[in-house]
């Protein structure tokens, strides 16, 4: 497929490929080049993982040029098309940190809380990034806070898991549960007991988190610790439970 590129001098064509290597760069002037028309026809194209323009420059980005593509057709079917993996461009901009293409997809009426092939939405991500902005734009939103994908994890699972302990403490705020269990039966305090993120784990534990609970091959939070991060784990909760009586 080819693809027309107005000039006052002349018009030459410009294949498919020079389009998504100009999204990939961030090369604005190529698009800017194109009538409305044909950037409105160009779309519609995807590349081998599916992927529209929008998705690529997202992807790596490039927000002018994401500016540029919504400009000429911001509409749900634009915005929310998903690649192969399900991935739409909001899952690939809250996946990279970049808040100005999420809020430009916010804008233009991207899905929140849409979910990629493996259950996961841009909360997911941004969750076990740490990125603490794009969470919370997410979040004003309606992003679900106790969205879980499909092995079961929530946003703050991924948070724990990484020792994204800001992002625990956002998601604690806006309502996450601490002791949701994932497939496995591990809660977010497992998840950051088995990574080590002591940090984390301390902090769910003074948000409540309960260090008793079994998963569902029988071990507990204690059981699942090490030896140095035991009794740091017994001593916060025993203190807990000293300001709860």
């Amino acid at each position: 497929m080819e693809m027309e590129v107005d000039s006052e001098k002349k018009q030459h064509d410009v294949k498919e490929k020079d389009l998504f290597k100009a999204a990939e760069e961030g090369d604005a002037a190529t698009f800017q080049a194109l009538s409305a028309e044909t950037l409105s026809k160009a779309l519609s194209l995807r590349n081998e993982d599916a992927r529209s323009l929008l998705h690529v420059a997202a992807s790596f980005g490039h927000s002018q040029v994401v500016n540029i593509l919504l400009s000429c057709d911001g509409s749900a079917g634009v915005v929310n098309s998903a690649d192969e993996e399900g991935w739409a461009p909001l899952h690939s901009a809250a996946s990279i940190g970049n808040l100005e293409i999420v809020k430009s997809l916010l804008s233009k009426g991207a899905d929140v809380n849409l979910k990629n092939n493996g259950g996961r939405a841009a909360l997911h991500y941004a969750a076990s990034k740490g990125w603490l902005k794009i969470a919370e734009i997410l979040i004003s939103h309606d992003a679900k806070i106790n969205i879980k994908d499909k092995i079961g994890s929530t946003p703050l699972h991924r948070a724990a898991s990484t020792g994204k302990s800001e992002l625990c403490e956002l998601l604690i705020e806006e309502g996450a549960e601490v002791d949701i269990i994932d497939r496995t039966g591990q809660t977010p305090l497992m998840n950051a007991v088995i990574c080590h993120n002591k940090e984390v784990a301390l902090l769910l534990i003074r948000h409540g988190a309960d260090v008793d609970v079994e998963d569902k091959e029988g071990y507990t939070v204690l059981g699942r610790a090490t030896d140095e991060l035991r009794p740091l784990l017994i001593g916060a909760a025993k203190a807990m439970l000293e300001l709860s009586v």
